[in-house]
């Protein structure tokens, strides 16, 4: 079991990382965390680029025909994304990213065919040693609910075909994925009843609730 983490983990944190399903939040706060970090300290923010990979709104038209295509292009995109980490001699910055290498299977285990998934498997375990933990994890979370009404209001087109109970299926995924997750100190967030982009408050309480943190798992509801 990984030792607990030094004091004020997000000052210190080379390579943070803000995870959750989709329509959780995580890519506006990873935006926003970068850009409080970038005040005191040379930061980089590394987003995923779902724009860029050629068979995701196929994928989302025709599920089955498409999946395999477009789960291996984003393996190979993110693993490309996140390969410099490896070298801290060349990347010394701090890096805020809004998607973790190891999350990858979720989705392949939810819309490949078992025979696709054991020779994703294959490749995805070739790969998985390249990649260097994070030394900072948040994980938000929200109801089924609340994914869905987030994914509907904000109304993308490659999104518009995402059913409710993938979603659904989806954000189950992840709470089982995470609940066995210990490569890296993580800051569980209930996101239900925050807002890190329009309410200053919430942005600032997770920061406190993050610079406050001393054990490898912790937990951040806006209800405490």
């Amino acid at each position: 079991m990984p030792g607990t983490p030094a004091r004020n983990l997000l000052e210190h944190a080379r390579n943070i990382v803000v995870e959750g399903p989709i329509g959780v939040g995580k890519t506006s706060l990873a935006r926003r965390l970068a850009e409080h970090l970038g005040q005191s300290k040379e930061c980089q923010l590394l987003l995923e680029q779902p724009e860029l990979n050629p068979f995701l709104t196929r994928f989302y038209q025709e599920r089955s025909r498409y999946a395999l295509q477009t789960q291996l292009f984003f393996l190979f995109q993110r693993q490309d994304q996140l390969r410099d980490l490896a070298q801290p001699d060349i990347f010394r910055q701090t890096v805020v990213s809004d998607f973790l290498f190891e999350k990858d299977p979720i989705f392949a285990r939810l819309t490949l065919a078992e025979d696709e998934y054991k020779l994703y498997r294959q490749i995805y375990d070739t790969l998985a040693p390249q990649v260097v933990s994070p030394d900072l994890v948040i994980y938000l979370q929200a109801s089924p609910e609340n994914l869905i009404a987030r994914v509907k209001k904000r109304g993308l087109d490659m999104e518009r075909r995402i059913g409710d109970v993938y979603l659904t299926q989806l954000a189950e995924s992840y709470s089982r994925f995470f609940y066995g997750y210990n490569a890296a100190p993580v800051m569980i967030v209930n996101s239900d009843r925050l807002n890190f982009v329009d309410q200053d408050r919430d942005f600032h309480l997770l920061l406190e609730r993050l610079a406050a943190m001393r054990g490898h798992r912790e937990y951040f509801n806006r209800g405490e």
